[in-house]
C-alpha cells in the first residue's frame, strides 16, 4: 500500500446468508482522490460501501484505512478510525433540526482533526444555513442529501463513502450536489462515490471502476470511461 493511500479494500468477499454478493473486490483510494464506483442496480455498489463501513462485514479479504486493518471491526470502530458513510436513503433524524443533526454527529477525526465544525459546514453548504432551525423531516430531498453529507463531515472522516447521492434528485439539485462534492474534493477530502449515473460522476471523479455481478470488471480514468462507449453500453446502459 502506497504512502498516500487512505483506503484499501483488498480482495473482499461478502455474503448475505448463503448467497455470495462480492467476489474478490479490490479498491484503492489515495489522499484527496475521488473514485466513482459505477454499476447497474444490484451490481454490488452499495454492498461494497457497506463492507468497508462494517455494515456487511467481508468473509474474506482486508479493509485497510490509514494503515490499520479494520475488517471484522464494529461499524462504530470503523467510523472512529476515519470512515464516514452517507447511506443511500440519507437517514437524517427527521424530528431534530438541521443544527441538531450536525451537533449529534460532531467528533474529532482519527488523529484529533477538528477541521469540520458547524460554522465550516454552513460555509460549504450555504443553503443549509437559513434552515438550521428547521426540522430535518421538513426538508426537500436535495436539502436532506446536503444535510446527510454535511452531518457525515462533522465526524472529520479521512474518507467519505457516498451511496447513490444523485438518486431521486431533480437536475438542478444534482448540479448543486456536484458543485459541493467538487468543492470537497478540492479541499482534499477523499471520496468513494457509488453511482449509476456516469454523467453525474464525470464532473467530480478523477477515476472510475465498474462493478458487475459483484466483480470489478473495469478500471480507468473517468475521461477514458466516458470515451469508451463499449464498456458503458455493456455495463452501465439501462
Amino acid at each position: 500500500m502506497s504512502g498516500r493511500t487512505i483506503l484499501q479494500a483488498d480482495r473482499i468477499d461478502v455474503f448475505y446468508g448463503a448467497s455470495q454478493i462480492l467476489f474478490g473486490v479490490s479498491i484503492e483510494l489515495a489522499r484527496g482522490q475521488t473514485v466513482a464506483l459505477l454499476g447497474r442496480n444490484g451490481a454490488g455498489k452499495s454492498t461494497t460501501l457497506k463492507a468497508i463501513a462494517g455494515l456487511a462485514p467481508p468473509r474474506r479479504g482486508r479493509v485497510v484505512v490509514l494503515g490499520a486493518e479494520l475488517q471484522g471491526s464494529k461499524p462504530y470502530a470503523i467510523a472512529r478510525a476515519g470512515v464516514g458513510f452517507v447511506p443511500e436513503d440519507r437517514q437524517v433524524f427527521p424530528e431534530h433540526t438541521v443544527a441538531d443533526n450536525l451537533e449529534i454527529a460532531w467528533k474529532k477525526g482519527p488523529h484529533g482533526e477538528d477541521y469540520w465544525t458547524g460554522a465550516r459546514v454552513f460555509e460549504v453548504f450555504p443553503l443549509l444555513s437559513p434552515l438550521r432551525h428547521r426540522q430535518a423531516g421538513w426538508l426537500s430531498g436535495g436539502e436532506q442529501q446536503m444535510l446527510a453529507i454535511a452531518r457525515t463531515l462533522m465526524g472529520n472522516p479521512a474518507v467519505l463513502l457516498l451511496d447513490e447521492p444523485s438518486e431521486g434528485l431533480a437536475p438542478i439539485v444534482m448540479q448543486r450536489i456536484i458543485e459541493i462534492l467538487g468543492r470537497l474534493r478540492d479541499t482534499g477530502v477523499s471520496i468513494l462515490l457509488a453511482e449509476q449515473n456516469v454523467n453525474f460522476c464525470s464532473g467530480i471523479a478523477s477515476d472510475a471502476m465498474v462493478i458487475d455481478k459483484g466483480q470489478i470488471v473495469y478500471g480507468d480514468t473517468i475521461s477514458n470511461l466516458m470515451a469508451n462507449a463499449k464498456v458503458r453500453d455493456r455495463y452501465l446502459a439501462i
